[in-house]
């Protein structure tokens, strides 16, 4: 049984590159450098290369995430392209963002959040933890922990309890885009 990405503790494996054309993952690694820079003459040397690096993988990813933003570890990114996160967004642990997300300011989204394609989250809000953001969503109000919300404006198709995600191995049981369509037939 795979093991449950956690909501609180970051798994910063899920970070590192694995090759030298790896975009997503050399972006953040240059924002995690910037940050960690300490003042001293050498650091600020090492920012300003991270500030280079930065630069670089911003360009070839096609994303707009700022220096100094607040990204939990363990942020996922297969599809860097057009994901935008505003400086004032905080973006928990191991969270997933797919291609064309946008977080504006004051945006929060707690541990182990999937949101997916071309989401908006376009009002400062609150995502709870395990909770799942479709594909093309406009967020505008809080979604709760564990919940799956879809369709514009967004909406709370289903919740689940923190208990049914330990039990299943990943997705919440029988998920995919198909029960989420029927889910909103209902």
């Amino acid at each position: 049984m795979p093991q449950e990405i956690s909501a609180t503790e970051p798994d910063w494996t899920r970070e590192q590159p694995r090759g030298f054309w790896d975009p997503s993952r050399r972006l953040l690694k240059s924002i995690r450098e910037y940050q960690s820079a300490g003042s001293g003459p050498l650091d600020r040397l090492r920012r300003k290369l991270a500030v280079v690096r930065h630069r670089f993988w911003s360009i070839v990813s096609g994303a707009d995430i700022p220096l100094n933003c607040r990204i939990g570890g363990g942020l996922q990114m297969p599809h860097p392209n057009g994901v935008v996160i505003h400086p004032g967004a905080s973006v928990g642990v191991n969270c997933l963002l797919l291609q064309q997300v946008t977080l504006v300011n004051g945006v929060t989204l707690g541990g182990n959040v999937d949101i997916g394609a071309g989401a908006k989250i376009i009002r400062p809000v609150t995502i709870g933890d395990y909770a799942r953001i479709g594909a093309n969503a406009v967020v505008l109000e809080n979604i709760p922990a564990g919940a799956v919300a879809v369709g514009i404006p967004a909406q709370v198709a289903r919740t689940s309890t923190l208990s049914d995600r330990r039990e299943s191995s990943g997705p919440i049981p029988g998920e995919s885009p198909t029960d989420w369509a029927a889910t909103l037939a209902e």
